[in-house]
């Protein structure tokens, strides 16, 4: 975005023709309908008819994404806060629960110390995280022969902090020119040995078997924002079993998923992928001010040209994506029996307009250099593009639409009338305002007040070690001493 460029704020665009002809000043391909269709007449409402998950068709077409929660006990198990989140997803109306929630399998692989970890131990409390959800989901919507839920599992890799808020403990694919200075990796040491991925591999089958004893229609096996399984399909420079060629860095799926079936367990399988990412940016200095973060720009990287460190990217250009290998991937996915990819983009520790486009930064961030619908659009058009390509027998999730706030509806029906994507994630839209689409279906309206508006503030807060939440919408949040805390770092930082 140039110097003297405004951002034109979503809610100033009072109608759709006003909306539409923003986009058209901005020349991306984002369409909007042109008002909300409501009743069984919505493409929203449909059930997606060509997949079951668990024996079970999706009941309509918007899901809740997973998010990483800083709110568990120290030993990964629930708390109320946990609860009430979940019991929030049941009333959103969504009947496809895309993880919920990021788990751990294991206790080193922690985001945060208060992540969820999926273990024997912490089974009871996943078993009361899905009933909770359910029996909410019943409670306003009554069928629930129709409401798929998974669950996310991970290993957080380069960004684990499982034992301190503030401390990094990273274990990483590869030694990264880039990032390694930004995430405290020092030594070899710290990177992944074969053998320590073929164990890893196995503790994800343990991980699953939890899940399906937990009563989890499907896992989705994490590839996405950087975190490990993501990393390793990047590996090009690591040498080994699972570096180098396409067939080794992908050969950790391979072994999570014959693990999985050779365990004998049926559950249903999903992947969340970063379908693209780009190099990491950073508060251009020249335009930062005390206590006012600049606008985004690349870090350097003409000393590591051709790129090699990062999964669909252009590797002479790192600022243009390239499908080549995520098509590949998804025809991957189908052949191993996945039923449903999630597509995402990026990562939101080292190139967040990318992967999350908002007006305001996280206070690690960077102002936006460019107006957010680019991103919205950019997200929105490599899912159709994939889906295009992509096997019949999956199920794509597309991701990126929260900026869209007001017009969220109108962008959704579109794309799912006209099959770019088979489903709409939500992610930090539901932690402001969980019933926005089925109020949208069911009433034609939105509850403009409850709309977030990319605040970042559920970035923000845990990043700074506090709990996570939609701290402007949710008065949960919003009357807690946390709140005061977090506009004092905020206006520290000019975020």
């Amino acid at each position: 975005m140039p110097e003297t460029a405004r951002l034109v704020r979503i809610p100033t665009l009072k109608t759709p023709v006003d909306f539409r002809e923003h986009v058209a000043s901005l020349g991306i391909d984002l369409p909007c309908e042109e008002s909300i269709v409501t009743g069984s007449a919505s493409p929203l409402a449909q059930q997606l008819e060509h997949v079951t998950i668990n024996g079970k068709k999706i009941g309509n077409r918007y899901a809740v994404q997973p998010m990483e929660g800083w709110d568990g006990t120290t030993t990964g198990g629930i708390a109320p806060e946990v609860l009430r989140r979940w019991e929030r997803f049941g009333q959103s109306g969504a009947k496809l629960i895309f993880g919920g929630e990021a788990m751990a399998v294991r206790p080193d692989g922690r985001a945060n110390p208060n992540q969820l970890i999926i273990d024997e131990a912490n089974k009871a409390g996943l078993v009361k995280l899905r009933e909770t959800l359910v029996a909410a989901h019943t409670s306003h919507f009554g069928k629930t022969d129709d409401l798929v839920i998974g669950f996310q599992l991970t290993h957080s890799g380069r960004f684990c902090k499982p034992n301190d808020k503030f401390r990094m403990e990273p274990r990483v694919a590869y030694r990264h020119p880039i990032l390694d200075g930004k995430f405290n990796v020092t030594s070899d040491n710290q990177v992944w040995t074969d053998d320590e991925i073929e164990r890893l591999a196995e503790d994800y089958v343990v991980a699953a078997r939890v899940a399906r004893d937990a009563g989890a229609d499907f896992i989705d096996i994490k590839h996405c924002h950087g975190y490990l399984l993501h990393e390793l399909l990047s590996a090009y420079t690591r040498p080994g079993n699972y570096g180098g060629s396409f067939e080794n860095r992908t050969r950790v799926l391979r072994e999570i998923v014959t693990g999985i079936r050779a365990s004998g367990n049926n559950i249903d399988l999903a992947v969340r992928l970063s379908a693209f990412d780009f190099v990491p940016f950073k508060p251009d200095p020249a335009r930062s001010q005390p206590g006012k973060l600049g606008p985004g720009i690349p870090e350097d990287f003409s000393h590591c040209l051709p790129y090699r460190y990062a999964f669909g990217v252009n590797g002479n250009n790192p600022v243009e994506y390239d499908l080549t290998e995520p098509s590949r991937f998804l025809e991957l996915c189908a052949q191993l029996g996945v039923k449903i990819v999630n597509l995402s983009a990026g990562s939101p520790y080292y190139n967040p307009h990318i992967q999350r486009p908002a007006a305001y930064p996280p206070s690690d961030g960077y102002q936006p250099p460019e107006d957010p619908l680019v991103g919205v659009a950019r997200q929105i058009n490599v899912v159709r593009q994939l889906k295009a390509r992509a096997p019949k027998s999956l199920i794509i999730v597309g991701t990126a639409y929260s900026y869209l706030q007001e017009y969220l509806p109108h962008v959704a029906q579109y794309v799912v009338r006209h099959g770019w994507t088979d489903i709409i994630g939500l992610g930090r839209m539901v932690l402001a305002y969980p019933a926005i689409l089925s109020d949208a279906i069911q009433k034609g309206t939105l509850a403009t007040k409850s709309l977030c508006r990319t605040f970042s503030d559920c970035t923000t807060a845990p990043r700074n070690g506090l709990i996570s939440g939609c701290y402007p919408f949710d008065k949960y949040y919003s009357t807690r001493p946390e709140s005061r805390k977090l506009k004092e770092i905020k206006k520290a930082v000019g975020a």
